[in-house]
This record gives structure tokens, C-alpha cells and sequence, in this order.
């Protein structure tokens, strides 16, 4: 269906953009996967780049979500729609922290250098806010992208993403005309260096297909052009020209070949790929570049303020954290090892690891449940507070259980379609997922409880799904602004008692209001009460409320987790 055109770049065209090209690259993202030849041959770009994509398009909705939130509660009704300079620095800040894997690292720069022109233009020199940009500023977005990506790679190598993005800003230089006009031109641009790439790297040419990052980029300008102009280059859907060189009998093997970027005489290049977010000095970051530079290749680090992401492929992949270490402090670490479970690199003569029949794959708040779920047989995933898991990090979770059969547990109603996307993905690949519509990790751990993997699968689904069902669930909260609630308005500060997602109380201590809430939940009757307290729930809370439940509902028995870092200062359920 046709999009209504955007005249100008507004924060509604950086939301529709990120919309469509996540759809697009989602539509893509075999396609790119199939033809990944280099910087390695792992058949991820594709993924990579939706995830991070899909992490850019999530910040974005919560920038918007963030505004209307509070237009609802101003009483001046001012728009609840965030500023162009707002949009784009959150589409900045999701796609950096969510980068995956090289192209997802470099698509991060690039969408960070057009945000630092479209936020500065936008903000204006004499220090007002306008609400778009046109044409010209899309040229300079675009010229400035191509450059900061450029600059963020160790070495740059040409028929690469790099080529693209920079023939991307070449063409739209040459453009006269509003941003409809520039985005075409930078998609047509970038299109004709993209079919170019075989013949400027020869891991490409030999492969017989144009680059893969360079691929996915010309997908995200696609859908650009139909932000501004209402539909894609050619029809059929944001990014769906498919750009690619025939590949000749000869090498039709190629893909199934391990192929190194940076040493194509033969050699094998580093083992591991280490991925982790940094927060540092620029002073530092200048030093840790020098280090991970010397320590391995595909070096990508991108980012600033404060907060960066580093990328690089090592054979030692503790002295790249190391590195990190001494600059800063890293988070989010993820190492990759190429040669481990990997079609596409190396393994020959290596069996592969049995599946088991059934695993459950839990998305848990806190690194105390992680720990309890892990101890019960299921594969985790934390969500840290703010930093909601995309679909990708449950299939690769879904995977990681190497089963048949996997129970998923989502643990969180804002994660309904999510988890739904991952299970749909996971059955593709021939898993048999059962989602099971668990709200809160107390319903979790009901569902995990009566868990039985000798049975049959769907009797131990209606099992695990009838336990969570059973479980009422409640959280505390601190209000961060006066909101209107279902128990009347809450001030700057109040603690929040909510049952079944709901707010329910409105107190100004947290024992109390947590006594409050379980005399409510316990009016309904109930056999059993979990407490999972957070790491800032005050010290004595958990005995009070032990007292509370033994000396007024009798047979009611109470168990208490510590769930660490959780965000809700303590999460109560009733079954």
C-alpha cells in the first residue's frame, strides 16, 4: 500500500523511514544473509542489519510514545509529537546500541552522521527548534554519513558499503530539488556503485555477487525515496529493487565457502568477533583504536559522547575486553567464536552437537532471575531496564537452546508481537515453538514450576500455560512524572503498587503499599505468594511481608528470589 508522501524531513519522516526500512530489510534479510562473502563469510549481514535497524525503529517509537505520554498529562495540550532533533538523535542512540556485527556497526555511524546534521540543522544557530529540513540539509545529512562511516573503519576498503554510502552522497550532491528528489538520486547513486562492487574486490567478483552490506544499504535508501515520495524505486514495497551479478557455474560453490576478508591469498583470519558497548573518554577511545588495531582487523568504532561501540575480529578475544577495560567500562560484551557451530567457516570432520527434545527460553528482568531460571533448565535472555530484547536476540536464543521443541516465555505483555515474530521465525527454521503469553516472570516461574519435558509437548504447554493463568501478578514502581491512573493521580515520586498491569495503589512508602497490594491480590484467595525483590527494595521489606501473609491468611505460604537489577522495586505474584 503506497505511504502519504513527506514534502520534508520532519521527526514523522525519520518514524516512517525506520518503519519501512525495518520492513524492507525484513524482506531482504535472507536475500543479503545468502550473499555475505565479506569482511566473513557467516551468512549474518542481513540479520544484522535488521536488528540494528529494528533497535534504531524501537527508540524512535518510544521518543514518540515519551511525548504523547506527556501531552496527555499537559494540561496546556502542547504536541505530543517529539522535535525533528529529538527523532533523529534517538534514531542515532537505538541503532548504536543495538549494532550488530560489522554492517550493523557501520549502518549505526551512518545513521549517527545524518542525525548530527539533521539535529543541528534543526535546532537552528540562533538556538530555536525548526520542525524540518529540506533538500539541501538531506545532502549534507548524506555527505556527512558517508564520512563518519568512513572514518570509524580502521581500514577502508573500497566495494565495500563504504563505496556506496559515499556514491550515495556523491549523487545527492549533484541534486537540486526537495528531499524527494535527493533521496532518489542518493538511491540511484548508491544502486550503480552497488552493481560496481564485484569488480572492486575479488572475494565479490570470485563469489559472483555485489557486496552484501552495500546490498542492505541501497534497501535503506529504497525506503527513503517512499517516505518522500509515497512509494519505492520501481514499486513493490520500500528497498525492492533487487541489485545483484549473475553468478557464474563455476563459482555457484562459493557461498558455501569460507572466505577472509582481509587475507584472500588463503591465509585463515582471526577466530573470534567481539562486539561490546563502551562508555569513555574520546582521549581513551583514541588509544583503544591504536591497541584493537594491532590485535586484529575489521576494526569499527563508532559512536561518541561518551558512549561508543567497538567492533573487531581478534584471535585473542580477552585482550580485546582487556582493551576495553583500561578505556572505559564495556558492557554488553558479545564474542562470537567463526568456527563454532557456523555453516559457513571451518568445522569439517566435527559432529554435530545432538539436539535435545524440549528447552524453554525465558526473558527474565534481573540477573537474580537469569540465575534461578538458568538453575531450572531454561535458556535466558536479559532484559535490562530500558533495553527491551528485539526479536533477533530471542531466535538467537531459540537457537542457542539447540532443541526441537521450545517453550517461549516472554514474560512481559509489551513483548506480545516481539516474542510472536521470534517463535514465527524460529518455526521457519524448523523448531516447534509454543509461545506461552506470560505477562510477568511470577507467571514465569508458575509456567516453569510445573515444566515436565518427558510428556507429551502440547499436554506440557496447556500445563505451563494453565499455571501462568493462574498467577496473578503485580509490580511496585516509582511515578518519574504526575500522571493520571486508574487509582487516581500520582505525584513525582509516589510508589506505584500495579495489579495485572493496572495501577491499583498510589502510597508514599514502599512496605506499605506492598501491603496494600497483597491484600488486595489475597481477597480473591490464593495458596501461594512470590516475592521477587529488586536490588533497591528496602532491606526489612521482605520479612514484613512474610509476617504479614503467616499472621493474616492462613495456609497462604511465601517464597522470596532475589531478581537483582529488575527495574519494578519488587515484583509480587498470587497463584
Amino acid at each position: 500500500m503506497p505511504q502519504v508522501p513527506q514534502t520534508f524531513f520532519d521527526a514523522l519522516a525519520v518514524r516512517t523511514w525506520c518503519g519501512l526500512a525495518l520492513a524492507a530489510l525484513g524482506r531482504a534479510r535472507e536475500e543479503i544473509d545468502a550473499i555475505n562473502v565479506y569482511p566473513v563469510a557467516d551468512g549474518d549481514t542481513g540479520t544484522n542489519l535488521y536488528l540494528t535497524l529494528e533497535s534504531a525503529y524501537a527508540a524512535v517509537e518510544a521518543a514518540f510514545a515519551g511525548h504523547e505520554a506527556g501531552a496527555g498529562a499537559d494540561a496546556s495540550g502542547a504536541s505530543g509529537a517529539p522535535t525533528l532533533a529529538d527523532a533523529a538523535r534517538a534514531m542515532a542512540h537505538g541503532a548504536l546500541i543495538g549494532a550488530r556485527g560489522n554492517s550493523g556497526t557501520i549502518l549505526a555511524q551512518l545513521l549517527r552522521g545524518m542525525a548530527q546534521v539533521l539535529s543541528a540543522d534543526a535546532d537552528g544557530e540562533t538556538g530555536g527548534e525548526s520542525a524540518h529540513v529540506d533538500g539541501p540539509a538531506l545532502c549534507l545529512a548524506l555527505r556527512r554519513a558517508a564520512d563518519a562511516a568512513r572514518e570509524a573503519v580502521a581500514h577502508p576498503v573500497e566495494g565495500t558499503v563504504l563505496t556506496v554510502a559515499s556514491a550515495a552522497a556523491d549523487a545527492a550532491a549533484e541534486a537540486e530539488g526537495d528531499c524527494g528528489t535527493v533521496a532518489r538520486a542518493a538511491y540511484e547513486g548508491a544502486s550503480a556503485a552497488l552493481a560496481a562492487t564485484p569488480g572492486q574486490l575479488a572475494v565479490l567478483g570470485r563469489a559472483g555477487v555485489v557486496d552484501a552490506g552495500g546490498r542492505g544499504l541501497v534497501t535503506v535508501l529504497g525506503a527513503l525515496v517512499e517516505t518522500f515520495r509515497g512509494e519505492a524505486p520501481g514499486g513493490g514495497g520500500a528497498g525492492a529493487a533487487r541489485v545483484r551479478v549473475p553468478v557464474r557455474s563455476s563459482d555457484a560453490d562459493a557461498l558455501d565457502e569460507p572466505v577472509d576478508c582481509a587475507d584472500e591469498d588463503g591465509a585463515s583470519g582471526p577466530a573470534f568477533e567481539v562486539i561490546y558497548l563502551l562508555e569513555a573518554e574520546d582521549a581513551a577511545v583514541a588509544r583503544l583504536r591504536e591497541r584493537l588495531d594491532r590485535l586484529g582487523d575489521s576494526l569499527v568504532v563508532v559512536g561518541g559522547d561518551g558512549l561508543w561501540n567497538v567492533h573487531v575480529h581478534v584471535d585473542d578475544a580477552g585482550a580485546a575486553v582487556e582493551a576495553g577495560v583500561e578505556a572505559g567500562r564495556p558492557y554488553r560484551i558479545r564474542i562470537t567464536h567463526f568456527g563454532v557451530g557456523d555453516v559457513h567457516t571451518g568445522g569439517a570432520g566435527r559432529p554435530p552437537r545432538e539436539r535435545v527434545q524440549r528447552a524453554v527460553v525465558a526473558v527474565v528482568p534481573g540477573e537474580g532471575l537469569a540465575g534461578l531460571y538458568g538453575e531450572a533448565g531454561a535458556t535466558t535472555v536479559l532484559a535490562r531496564p530500558g533495553e527491551p530484547p528485539a526479536s533477533g536476540e530471542l531466535v538467537e536464543a531459540v537457537r542457542r537452546a539447540h532443541a526441537r521443541e521450545v517453550v517461549l516465555l516472554p514474560n512481559d505483555a509489551d513483548l506480545r508481537h516481539t516474542a510472536a515474530a521470534a517463535a514465527e521465525q524460529a518455526r521457519s527454521e524448523g523448531i516447534r515453538v509454543a509461545l506461552i503469553p506470560t505477562r510477568s516472570a511470577v507467571q514465569g516461574i508458575a509456567a516453569l514450576a510445573v515444566h515436565e519435558p518427558e510428556r507429551r509437548f502440547d499436554e506440557d504447554v496447556v500445563a505451563m500455560t494453565s499455571a501462568a493463568g493462574a498467577t496473578r501478578y503485580a509490580e511496585l514502581a516509582v511515578a518519574e512524572r504526575q500522571s493520571w491512573t486508574m487509582a487516581g493521580i500520582c505525584q513525582t515520586g509516589d510508589v506505584l503498587g500495579l495489579i495485572d498491569g493496572d495501577v491499583a495503589v498510589i502510597g508514599s512508602d514502599v512496605t506499605a503499599t506492598a501491603v496494600a497490594v497483597i491484600d488486595r491480590m489475597l481477597q480473591a484467595g490464593g495458596e501461594m505468594v512470590t516475592l521477587v525483590l529488586g536490588d533497591e527494595a528496602p532491606e526489612t521489606i521482605a520479612a514484613h511481608l512474610e509476617a504479614r501473609v503467616r499472621e493474616g491468611y492462613l495456609a497462604v505460604d511465601t517464597v522470596v528470589y532475589r531478581g537483582g537489577r529488575q527495574g519494578a522495586l519488587l515484583l509480587i505474584g498470587v497463584e
